[in-house]
Formats: C-alpha cells, structure tokens, sequence
C-alpha cells in the first residue's frame, strides 16, 4: 500500500461522482487499517467565515478573518468544521502531519480566529471526505484518481478555481490532454 498522506489527490476527468468532479482533496491521514481522510480544497461554498463565527456568537477582530470563504471540505460530516492550517500555536483536536500541516476541529481555533490570534493562513472547511480501509486503493486501482505529493502554495496561494489544473501540472500533464477512458495494460 502506498501511504498518501500528505498528498493531493486529485480527481480524473471522468470522474462521475458529483462530490469530486474536479477536485483536489489534501489527504492528511491514510492507513491501511483505518482508511483516508482527506479536506477538499478548491470548492468555496457561499459562504464567509463571519458566519462561522456568528453561530458560535463569536466576535470578530477587525483584520479581515470574516470575509475569507468556507469550503466544502467533502461529502462526510457536512455539519461539522475543519481547519487547515501550519500555526506553531497549540489547539485541542488537532491532527499534524509530517510536513508540518495540521487539522484542527476544535472551537479554540476559531475563537483565536475571530480574534485576530488565530492563525492568519488558513482554509476552514465544512465537511471531510473519507474512504474506509482498502477503499481508496480500490478506486486508485480503477483510475479515479491521480495522486501527486502536496505543495503548500497549491493548498494556500493558489485561486481556487486554478487549484485542479496546478495539481495535474504538479506532474508534468496538460489536464486538457488526459482522456476521460482509462485502461490498464
């Protein structure tokens, strides 16, 4: 099995599924026991962090925090949030990969957040996509999927709308060329 953390998994041209049709997920967890987790980074929903932080009767600082978009982070756990975030600060119910990336789901950080402490480089998310164990090798298998290992200017800098054709330029392919059929030889 090949460990994909860290990576972005990035949806084939052909893919049917609605809730990845043209996506990149970040995958921050993918164990042969427990399957992936992974935060889908290029889908802005309309919606604003300010309204995050009104539901939980958070006051905004005044730097800008509120105006930044949530993103469908997948189809799994809609209701709950995401942080994507490399802070050096410490929150509760965060998960840290090895390049340093970290997800936090706790309200800590977004009270630090609303407050102008929190960290200023980040994505918040509703929602996580996730493949129970085996299952993500089965659709890698199919060519569902290409996979490429993360960079942290796709997953912060880049427009959202430019995140899936950065991704697949990450290796070296010109997404218009890809055909929509696969095959294995």
């Amino acid at each position: 099995m090949q460990n994909l953390q860290d990576h972005l998994l990035i949806a084939m041209p052909a893919m049917g599924d609605p809730n990845f049709n043209e996506t990149v997920t970040y995958i921050f967890e993918h164990t042969e026991k427990n399957g992936a987790l992974g935060i889908i980074i290029n889908r802005p929903l309309e919606m604003e962090l300010g309204e995050i932080f009104g539901q939980f009767t958070l006051s905004p600082a005044k730097h800008g925090q509120s105006q930044k978009p949530v993103l469908n982070g997948g189809p799994v756990h809609r209701d709950r949030g995401f942080v994507i975030h490399n802070s050096v600060e410490h929150y509760d119910s965060t998960l840290e990969t090895s390049v340093g990336l970290k997800l936090t789901t706790s309200q800590d950080i977004l009270s630090s957040m609303a407050g102008g402490r929190g960290p200023h480089v980040a994505l918040v998310a509703l929602g996580c996509a996730g493949w129970e164990a085996g299952q993500l090798e089965a659709e890698l298998l199919t060519n569902t999927w290409l996979s490429v290992p993360a960079d942290l200017a796709i997953v912060f800098e880049t427009p959202f709308d430019l995140r899936w054709t950065a991704a697949v330029g990450l290796l070296g392919v010109d997404i218009n060329r890809l055909s929509s059929y696969a095959g294995r030889a």
